[in-house]
């Protein structure tokens, strides 16, 4: 395991060299999407639309944020969890998205093509939503304002830590090759 300090937009030999139970800490532009913003994006390069901002070696943090407290940027910023954008992240990587932050396990569709895509799963720490958002420094809405906390937003971050769980090279940390040898069973 390695530690590794990336700064956004992210290209192939960034995400190359990570694997799995890496820690990263990443700095520069990072985006937000839930299952709504998700299905209008799809929806949006299904129609041949541009979207909202340039998916091109970005990365998406699958969060809800809470209203920030005045002096603040944004409030919590814990992630959500990762499986109920799985429908959707394979054609995001397909336009170039590189990155992806949540926590939970992810689908075999959404491996293979990370894989394919040289794109990374990130996890968050669930429950430290307050710690995450103090590595916020600035958030705008940049489309679906009327999703509310669900807006996309893009997010200027220095060294927001993640942990890598899937890497381009099939490493995942949640793997267990024998479960019940691991446990003693």
């Amino acid at each position: 395991m390695a530690e590794h300090h990336l700064t956004t937009p992210l290209s192939d030999a960034d995400v190359e060299k990570l694997s799995a139970g890496d820690v990263v800490f990443l700095s520069g532009t990072i985006y937000t999407g839930r299952d709504a913003a998700h299905k209008r994006l799809v929806e949006a390069l299904d129609a041949g639309q541009d979207l909202p901002f340039d998916v091109k070696g970005a990365v998406i943090y699958y969060v809800g944020p809470s209203p920030a407290r005045p002096g603040y940027p944004i409030g919590a910023a814990g992630p959500t969890t990762s499986y109920r954008m799985d429908s959707y992240a394979p054609r995001l990587m397909a336009e170039g998205l590189k990155g992806m932050i949540g926590k939970g396990m992810r689908a075999a569709e959404v491996k293979a093509a990370m894989a394919a895509r040289k794109a990374v799963y990130f996890g968050a720490t669930g429950g430290a939503g307050a710690l995450l958002g103090l590595r916020i420094k600035e958030a705008r809405v940049v489309a679906y304002e009327d999703l509310g906390p669900e807006a996309v937003r893009e997010l200027t971050v220095i060294d927001f830590p993640v942990l890598v769980i899937n890497d381009c090279h099939g490493g995942d940390l949640y793997a267990v090759p024998d479960l019940e040898a691991a446990l003693g069973a």
